[in-house]
């Protein structure tokens, strides 16, 4: 019976919806990143890094939702190109700890911007109360689990 009075047919349009906007949105925003050549994860480690400071993998893991096995994936890739670098913990030397290098802070800072600006002409098709609302009904929906990202 596919009609709004149905619960299934409600929660999986709407989680279809929910889906198609988000992806629509994303692709349309990470295409700044094409430019300099960066995954949606490198950027994710980047940006994390550039405003939280130096951190773990397992905490940048966290932060951008990736497992701890694809993000010494990605932070070799970012090394390699001189954009972080790791270094071991004094006291614990199997502990390592991810900085941004000064070229890695020089273009994070550049497409952050770009991807803010981008961020912030997708929402334009919303109004600021709508805005307020979609970011108060995302918050309730993520944190249903019990599983929230920091």
């Amino acid at each position: 019976m596919k009609t709004t009075d149905n619960p299934t047919y409600r929660a999986l349009n709407t989680y279809t919806k929910l889906m198609r906007a988000a992806e629509s949105v994303t692709t349309r925003v990470h295409r700044v990143l094409a430019g300099p050549k960066l995954t949606i994860s490198q950027f994710g480690v980047l940006e994390a890094l550039y405003h939280k400071g130096p951190l773990c993998q397992r905490d940048i893991a966290t932060k951008i939702l990736k497992s701890t096995g694809n993000i010494t994936l990605v932070v070799d890739n970012l090394e390699k190109i001189g954009l972080v670098r790791r270094e071991r913990d004094c006291e614990d030397r199997r502990f390592l700890t991810i900085y941004l290098t000064e070229s890695g802070t020089t273009l994070i800072a550049t497409v952050f911007a770009d991807v803010e600006a981008a961020i912030v002409t997708e929402m334009d098709s919303l109004s600021g109360n709508d805005q307020e609302l979609l970011g108060n009904l995302c918050k309730k929906l993520g944190k249903k689990g019990g599983v929230v990202p920091t």
